[in-house]
């Protein structure tokens, strides 16, 4: 099992803490992340875009001029794509772009991600983190502490709104729970800060 060094708010060292190999240790899998990646962007999208076709645009009811003796190429309609005003070719319409991934499959991407902030040494092991009250500044304070990056995930094991208050104002910084952490959230911090509690959590569900 790898070891980490477990700190305290005051970025002091506060022992050391294993972690699960089955978990933060295997062999990353980046065909799975990918997949995973893609399909969270997907379901993402709002898929509101809409443009109309020829038979949706206004116009188009009389040939514009005769078919022949007139040098141009022969029109049928104003709404043609090829007339400024008409239809759009294959106009996008409103669609739901979302799709399941296999459970097992985002497992895999989540296990591979965990592992990869372990041997990047970007996880950083709290063990704990409260407040007494909801304050911008003292969660800067101990994000300086730590020495975290500019992007930054806190892994709760349970809701504390006293925190998440806190980092609510903080440019580059989110908080999010084991039950609801995902694998372009980690990607996209560099730090990943995560309480003792909500190690035992994660292994407690996914090993």
């Amino acid at each position: 099992m790898a070891k980490v060094n477990m700190l305290n708010m005051a970025g002091e060292q506060a022992g050391n803490i294993e972690l699960n190999d089955a978990i933060f240790g295997i062999e990353i899998n980046e065909f799975a992340v990918q997949t995973v990646v893609k399909n969270y962007l997907a379901n993402q999208r709002q898929g509101t875009q809409s443009a109309k076709n020829r038979g949706e645009v206004r116009g188009g009811g009389r040939k514009p001029f005769r078919q022949k003796g007139t040098g141009r190429a022969r029109q049928g309609s104003t709404t043609a794509p090829n007339h400024i005003g008409g239809g759009v070719v294959f106009a996008p319409k409103p669609r739901d772009y979302r799709y399941t991934v296999p459970k097992k499959i985002r497992r895999l991407a989540l296990k591979s991600v965990l592992t990869s902030k372990v041997l990047e040494n970007e996880i950083i092991v709290l063990d704990t983190l409260t407040m007494s009250a909801p304050k911008t500044k003292d969660m800067i304070k101990v994000l300086s502490n730590l020495k975290a990056a500019k992007k930054v995930l806190i892994v709760l094991s349970e809701m504390d709104d006293n925190i998440i208050k806190s980092a609510a104002n903080i440019p580059g910084v989110q908080t999010t729970l084991v039950s609801t952490m995902n694998v372009y959230e980690i990607l996209n911090h560099t730090s990943f800060i995560v309480t003792k509690e909500a190690i035992n959590k994660i292994e407690e569900v996914y090993a």
